[in-house]
């Protein structure tokens, strides 16, 4: 059975088509390579895998590849994800994560297609009222990006409604870490996410910035839950697959459409600061800091419950922010050894 993954060229998207493979399904990358990188799906572990490269919002060419490979499901992380940068370009933001992701799922249901698992974000919460946030959590975003993500939330339940769609919505926590066995990692140009960042600067001897101390938490720093990008992908899996067996909905009629909603994250929250002094033990020596005001549209505390998908689907996180840094720092090694070897070849 063919999967198409948009973002698939990206960080999550890259991790999810190694998962795919592995519990058997075949995958084709959509990616218009805006954020994406072409070489990450270079390597042996990617052997196979076809790039489309493409923008979501181009009806004729989705139709064409889901034509072509006889697509049956899709997990769509193609977005743009910075908070930032949606709060100084938001048209940007509704343009792609929006407009384009209804032409795109419309260009979908036309060709047949009607499973359907969502990149989305903890960003469509806001400022919590409770924590952990649960699913049912009033959802009052903060910022563009995830104004976007939950406009297109609306999007997938008015088209299970009318049309017969099957999706899940995954609400995204702090996703960090990579690949257990080194096949992927987290790359983003530029880097805005705090533990490459921290990495990054444990590697150069650079400082890392800290946004904003005068938050109402312990130490003045913003507190997010970290969840490993293996054990994120693992639950589209689960997802995927409850939505193919209807295991979850499974007294619905035939051809009725649903969706299903969970939060992904590991229902324990880090401050900023802890994440520094956790990267410091994992790289063995200190880490330079510099301290900075607030960021536009940062909540200061973000924690799941994913209470939901444990109980539903059976999903268990495997690895906790131990694994999360050291991963990340095999990675961040990694990448600097290549880098290096590039820039010698290129000055010979």
């Amino acid at each position: 059975m063919w999967v198409m993954v948009t973002g698939g060229a990206g960080y999550i998207g890259s991790h999810a088509v190694l998962a795919l493979r592995e519990a058997g399904f075949d995958v084709v990358v959509y990616d218009n390579l805006s954020r994406g990188f072409a070489d990450a799906l270079a390597s042996e572990d990617f052997r196979g895998v076809p790039l489309v490269r493409g923008d979501v919002g181009d009806r004729q060419l989705v139709g064409e590849t889901v034509r072509r490979f006889g697509v049956q499901a899709v997990m769509h992380f193609a977005a743009l994800a910075q908070v930032a940068e949606s709060v100084a370009e938001p048209v940007g933001y509704f343009r792609n994560n929006l407009v384009q992701g209804l032409d795109f799922v419309e260009t979908l249901l036309d060709a047949g297609i009607n499973t359907f698992i969502f990149s989305s974000t903890a960003a469509v919460y806001g400022e919590p009222q409770t924590i952990p946030i649960p699913e049912d959590h009033p959802t009052c975003p903060t910022n563009p990006y995830g104004m976007s993500k939950l406009s297109f939330e609306y999007v997938l339940a008015s088209l299970a409604r009318a049309r017969g769609l099957r999706y899940a919505t995954l609400r995204y926590f702090n996703v960090a870490g990579a690949d257990p066995q080194g096949r992927a990692g987290e790359r983003h140009d530029p880097e805005t996410h705090l533990i490459p960042l921290v990495l990054r600067a444990a590697s150069s001897g650079k400082a890392v910035d800290i946004f904003g101390t005068d938050y109402p938490t312990p130490d003045g720093t913003c507190i997010r839950d970290y969840i490993h990008v293996t054990d994120l992908v693992a639950a589209h899996i689960l997802a995927l697959r409850a939505l193919l067996t209807g295991a979850v909905a499974s007294h619905l009629p035939s051809g009725a459409g649903y969706g299903l909603k969970y939060n992904l994250g590991s229902q324990k929250g880090y401050s900023v600061r802890e994440i520094i002094t956790a990267a410091e033990k994992v790289v063995g020596h200190s880490i330079k800091v510099r301290e900075a005001g607030r960021r536009p549209g940062d909540p200061a505390v973000l924690v799941a419950s994913s209470e939901r998908i444990r109980q539903e689907l059976g999903w268990q996180p495997r690895f906790g922010l131990d694994e999360i840094l050291a991963t990340a720092w095999a990675w961040e090694q990694k990448r600097q050894t290549v880098n290096k070897g590039q820039s010698e070849e290129h000055g010979r």
